[in-house]
């Protein structure tokens, strides 16, 4: 399909990118690689009166070490935390979800603050920054304020960013040496996950299984007081709200839950 029809402008800098969105306010959505808007402009899901680019920004790029977090340019790509030696090291989640989003194509292309901004409850980076204890930098024209990943996503393709905000950059702890888990059950290799599970450090994410990435308290809270893996995994699906379609239903779901989270935890690297 076509999109409606629809300007481009390039943004020459994160405060020229803020004043466009300023000026055209509603009818501007923000452009980095475009793999998760431009489908849905497609599909007329979406219909933009004005695209402004900012995939070209070099300040909302780069991957660096602050103190104790990674530092990651939202207008980084999949492919760039994927390959990097400093994500790898301290935060190889991390890299290994942005290793599983879509195809090559996809992960050159596609950055990491589109992801989040697009905040699909089944995709892979979302359920990464949650299991990791992770934060956003969300720039506005009065500045940078940071939100936790756990408030960040308040609903189905929903997050916490304000009109005129956009993401500038995300954090993740450094934990070299954590053991970590992550399972994610597909139909093929570069779908949506239908269920997924991150885990590392007690935190338990789940994909899919509502409409944010959750946490599963309840099986957090058992392996912190003690419970097997087993014990603990069997409390996966407690407080979740997983969504019924074609590829599984809720019951399904939950009984997926339950088993990912069992093998995210016995078998973490």
């Amino acid at each position: 399909m076509i999109p409606a029809p629809f300007d481009y402008i390039a943004a020459e800098s994160p405060a020229h990118a803020l004043d466009l969105l300023d000026s055209f306010g509603d009818d501007a959505k923000l452009l980095a690689g475009g793999h998760s808007l431009l489908p849905m402009m497609k599909l007329r899901l979406a219909a933009p009166a004005v695209l402004i680019d900012i995939g070209r920004l070099t300040e909302l790029t780069g991957i660096r070490a602050e103190g104790h977090e990674i530092v990651i340019g939202a207008a980084t790509p999949h492919a760039a935390l994927a390959a990097s030696d400093l994500v790898r090291a301290d935060a190889p989640l991390l890299a290994h979800s942005a290793g599983l989003v879509g195809d090559p194509q996809i992960r050159h292309r596609g950055t990491i603050g589109g992801s989040l901004a697009h905040a699909d409850p089944a995709a892979d980076l979302p359920m990464a920054l949650v299991a990791l204890g992770g934060s956003v930098d969300l720039l506005g024209q009065g500045g940078t304020r940071n939100v936790p990943a756990d408030d960040f996503f308040t609903g189905f393709f929903e997050t916490s960013l304000d009109p005129g905000e956009l993401i500038a950059a995300v954090r993740v702890p450094r934990r070299p040496g954590a053991a970590w888990g992550y399972q994610k059950f597909v139909r093929r290799a570069n779908d949506w996950a239908i269920v997924g599970v991150a885990a590392i450090d007690g935190r338990i994410a789940l994909a899919n299984m509502g409409p944010t990435p959750l946490r599963a308290r309840a099986a957090e809270q058992a392996l912190a007081e003690g419970a097997s893996v087993a014990e603990a995994a069997d409390l996966a699906a407690e407080g979740t709200e997983p969504g019924e379609d074609v590829h599984a239903g809720r019951d399904y779901r939950r009984h997926l839950a339950r088993v990912l989270t069992r093998r995210a935890l016995e078998h973490r690297t």
